[in-house]
């Protein structure tokens, strides 16, 4: 019996098999709960299939981007599931040419706007309306963020602002959602080479420099970002919340580094 039986997670945001959310949907099938997924418009075709391979027919379109559209997902999703346990945010987005060029060249208030609304803002409408369905549940929500909201990163420019602003969100909602029951963590992906990171100028280089300097020799995979994820969201991570956990491979706890091969003087 896996450590997720007997819950419900509603993951938003799988897009492909290669994307992060793909690998947090394994785990938690692997480890038991049942699984309902939400996506863009244009991600339908491919999220049904996968959704079918975990056991699930539970796929609806919702954009984060409206109050409007995320109350009518929420209410598709009542008519299968009048509770569930676990909510997974899997959901961030900037203009291609916010992530362009200089961080002050490429940061326009609408780009601003935009990142800080999708990749951010809907984190607290999703668990306004999860609340509802996590009452007396000993609820969990997970949210995904990078190490571009504590560093510079070349590139990721106005995302790093966003990413920051997500896990203040994660802090405040976990103050506020505690008294009701509800933990909210976040995980800190290294890189990884998904359709969301394609996006970003240099990820080549950055893959390589984080296998080379991070503790454990190698880049994190979906699967390592999966497991964790799943942890974070069972019962065995009760007393866990207002957390952001660090899943890559220990780069983040680097200060220097010097290639393998360098003279020890």
């Amino acid at each position: 019996m896996g450590f997720l039986s007997g819950k419900r997670a509603l993951i938003v945001g799988l897009a492909t098999d290669r994307s992060i959310a793909w690998g947090i949907a394994q785990a938690m099938h692997r480890e038991g709960a049942a699984l309902a997924f939400s996506h863009i418009e244009r991600m339908a075709d491919r999220v049904a299939p996968l959704a079918k391979q975990l056991g699930s027919d539970i796929t609806f379109v919702m954009d984060v981007a409206g109050d409007e559209d995320i109350a009518r997902g929420f209410a598709h999703l009542r008519s299968h599931w009048d509770s569930f346990d676990i909510l997974v945010h899997a959901v961030a987005f900037a203009p291609r040419e916010a992530l362009t060029g200089s961080f002050i060249d490429a940061t326009t208030r609408e780009g601003f706007r935009v990142a800080h609304d999708i990749s951010s803002y809907s984190l607290t409408a999703l668990a306004r309306e999860s609340l509802p369905f996590m009452r007396d549940r000993a609820g969990s929500i997970v949210s995904l963020s990078y190490l571009g909201a504590v560093r510079s990163i070349p590139g990721y420019n106005v995302m790093g602002l966003a990413k920051a602003s997500l896990e203040a969100n994660v802090r405040f909602l976990a103050a506020d959602l505690g008294t009701h029951g509800v933990r909210v963590n976040a995980v800190s992906a290294g890189p990884i080479k998904t359709l969301s990171a394609a996006g970003i100028p240099g990820l080549r280089k950055m893959l390589a420099h984080v296998a080379a300097a991070a503790p454990i020799k190698r880049n994190v995979t979906i699967e390592d970002v999966g497991n964790a994820a799943a942890f974070l969201c069972s019962d065995l991570a009760a007393g866990i919340t207002g957390e952001v956990l660090y899943v890559d491979g220990g780069y983040h706890s680097v200060g220097m580094s010097f290639p393998a091969d360098a003279d020890g003087a």
